[in-house]
């Protein structure tokens, strides 16, 4: 889909900024880009759309050199989405969304119930399509940018530490919706980040830059955490790969233990040993009572969850992170289906080494 093919960008002073890359990028899927600062990974997908021109090399979109097509007409057949949004501050969110397929030559009308559709697809209400950017929070803005990118329904969807500036949270979420709408639309996506768990949650592959823009190494995100081509890769990984690595193998299958709870009004027949895992009305985890107590005033945090089917690390951080040692794993309506102890999550992972 996108190829490039020995290409370098240098500005004045010789200084290069991204040095004979060679990669191709697969139709329908997330590339991501990833790198410390200053190594030529925003430069990288800039010159896919010519918004920066390389040096020297090749950049072909579905065999055709991009720089045979005018600049402006090729930005207009991708979509791009900014680290600021960059949303124009004086039209209204529907017309902010509607402003590709405008200039495009849509209709007004006609754009507008396009841009009305893609709220819907980047999961916000319709009425906020007559407010303004500023009357948005951070996570909505990003949305919107992202709405505004697909448009035209563009085919690639160039996106540059779009998620950055938004807290951990709402960080989170927008990952998780870009995936849903990959998983709807099957763009081609370039992505770029400076976070290795970001690139590792979102890409099929990853693309790992080094300072002076050299390409480290392209591989799908499990084989860069379990075999780092160099030191460079691994230092920028981090000491904890190994524990990144395992939300790439599935719990399906993980034995469970039987979980002791108590609904709403529950507490009186309940044991006083062990620990007591308290539920809402429908069986789904709020929290848990330590060994003796039963006064539901007195719950604890529960620590985190996995679902049924989810990774070994979604599991051993659920054990980890539970205040009775043992994870709690729900279906994927949410009740409680059992509980995991951390060793036994170790042994699982063991076996799989050793078988």
């Amino acid at each position: 889909m996108v190829c490039f093919r020995n290409v370098s960008k240098r500005y004045s002073g010789g200084q290069p900024a991204v040095e004979n890359l060679s990669l191709d990028i697969d139709r329908g899927a997330i590339t991501v880009f990833v790198g410390p600062s200053g190594c030529g990974k925003t430069t990288s997908l800039r010159m896919i759309n010519r918004m920066v021109e390389p040096t020297s090399g090749t950049i072909l979109v579905d065999g055709t050199d991009v720089a045979r097509r005018p600049a402006a007409a090729l930005r207009r057949t991708m979509g791009y989405v900014m680290q600021s949004s960059g949303l124009l501050p004086h039209r209204t969110v529907l017309d902010n969304i509607a402003t590709v397929p405008r200039l495009n030559g849509v209709p007004k009308a006609q754009a507008r119930r396009r841009a009305q559709e893609l709220l819907d697809v980047v999961g916000l209400a319709r009425e906020l399509g007559r407010r303004y950017p500023a009357q948005l929070s951070g996570g909505q803005q990003q949305r919107v940018g992202v709405a505004r990118a697909l448009a035209a329904d563009p085919p690639i969807l160039l996106m540059d530490e779009p998620f950055s500036a938004v807290d951990p949270v709402v960080r989170a979420e927008l990952q998780q919706e870009l995936l849903r709408l990959q998983r709807q639309l099957a763009k081609t996506i370039v992505f770029v980040t400076h976070d290795i768990d970001e690139a590792t949650v979102l890409g099929d592959k990853v693309a790992v830059f080094a300072t002076g823009g050299r390409l480290a190494q392209f591989a799908p995100p499990a084989e860069i955490l379990r075999a780092p081509v160099d030191n460079f890769v691994a230092a920028f990984v981090g000491r904890d790969r190994g524990f990144r690595a395992l939300g790439f193998d599935s719990a399906a299958g993980l034995e469970l233990e039987p979980a002791m709870t108590a609904g709403p009004g529950e507490l009186a027949g309940a044991g006083s040993q062990g620990w007591l895992l308290l539920t809402d009305g429908v069986g789904r985890p709020v929290g848990w009572l330590p060994p003796g107590v039963r006064d539901r005033d007195a719950m604890v945090a529960g620590g985190s969850l996995f679902v049924l089917g989810s990774s070994l690390r979604q599991a051993l951080d659920s054990a980890l992170s539970s205040p009775s040692g043992k994870g709690v794993a729900v279906d994927a309506s949410g009740r409680v289906a059992g509980l995991v102890a951390a060793d036994r999550v170790l042994r699982r992972i063991e076996a799989g080494r050793t078988g």
